[in-house]
């Protein structure tokens, strides 16, 4: 059996920064009453003129992945591509990114919609696939413009969420190399579907006049009762994957968590009991990203040299579906 580890990081974010003072000005809140609750300081939205839609967001991404890791697009044997805001619906967006980055090897090219634990999702399964000897080397993106889904008339939802894309290549690992992917755990509770949804826009209530005209159309959210899930489903997960490895929270060097809102990162650390210190939070710059929340975190902290390569990292993530999963790995 095969080992993986991560490659190479890249991410891309939006050039266009929202503050929470911009946000004051369209629907009634203040960067107090945001940042108190959320943690949140501004976001990043995407161009609705071109070059940073997901796919494209995921390209530029893309191409810092194979610098650092030192390869050729067609190196890449399988693209996961995680996203709730996907270019089109046909062709998935894994496809489009693979005619983007020129490859021309015909590999595998899968659209992941788990939302916020997509990337997670997307890492256990590249090292599953790659542990197997079935592909060598993926790429695995998070790429989200939330800012499309978003009613940003609805202040209880338009001031978390921002666009923004990260990306890691996981590849088959040589023998004598220390970092690896250790454990990993996938999970969903369908039962929670209602906390967080989108009904509208599919095969079962296509958009119709009247759900533009009401608004209707956008993500809605039951903030409360995601907190109480999200922060036991985080703990218990980052539980599993550190028994499964042989590991204790003392040893973990670093927690990376989905960024969804500071006071569920500080209750989850605080149920695992591990120090402020050894959290990366990055959400008053970003918001919540979704699948490209984790990944974008990740690769800052490689770059402030907060992460270091030797280093035991924790990928914490929970979502719309509700879907969650953690990875825990030596970078």
């Amino acid at each position: 059996m095969y080992k993986s580890k991560i490659k190479g990081t890249g991410i891309y974010l939006p050039k266009k920064v929202m503050t929470n003072d911009d946000l004051s000005k369209t629907v009634e809140t203040n960067d107090e009453w945001i940042f108190t609750r959320t943690g949140i300081r501004e976001r990043r939205i995407c161009s609705t003129e071109g070059g940073e839609f997901p796919t494209d967001m995921a390209l530029n991404a893309a191409k810092d992945c194979l610098a650092e890791a030192k390869l050729e697009p067609n190196d890449i044997d399988m693209i996961l591509f995680a996203s709730v805001t996907p270019d089109a619906k046909l062709p998935n967006s894994a496809c489009i990114l693979q005619t983007k980055l020129g490859i021309t090897n015909k590999c595998a090219a899968l659209d992941i919609a788990a939302a916020c634990s997509g990337f997670v999702y997307g890492i256990n399964m590249a090292d599953s696939m790659i542990k197997t000897g079935m592909v060598k080397n993926v790429l695995v993106v998070g790429s989200e413009m939330l800012s499309r889904e978003v009613n940003w008339e609805d202040r209880s939802i338009c001031i978390l969420f921002g666009d923004g894309c990260g990306a890691a290549i996981i590849g088959r690992n040589d023998e004598d190399d220390q970092s690896e992917v250790l454990s990993g755990i996938l999970g969903a509770d369908g039962t929670g579907a209602e906390f967080f949804d989108q009904p509208v826009g599919g095969s079962v209530e296509p958009i119709a006049q009247s759900h533009l005209d009401n608004r209707t159309h956008f993500m809605q959210m039951k903030g409360r009762d995601m907190f109480k899930v999200a922060t036991r489903t985080l703990a218990d997960n980052a539980k599993t994957v550190m028994k499964r490895a042989g590991v204790s929270m003392d040893e973990i060097d670093w927690l990376v968590p989905h960024q969804a809102n500071i006071r569920i990162i500080e209750t989850t650390g605080k149920l695992l009991g591990i120090p402020d210190e050894k959290v990366i939070v990055n959400i008053g710059k970003y918001g919540n990203t979704s699948a490209a929340t984790i990944p974008i975190a990740f690769y800052e902290a490689i770059k402030e040299g907060k992460i270091k390569r030797g280093d035991l990292v924790l990928f914490d993530a929970f979502g719309a579906g509700l879907t969650s999963g953690a990875t825990l790995l030596r970078y």
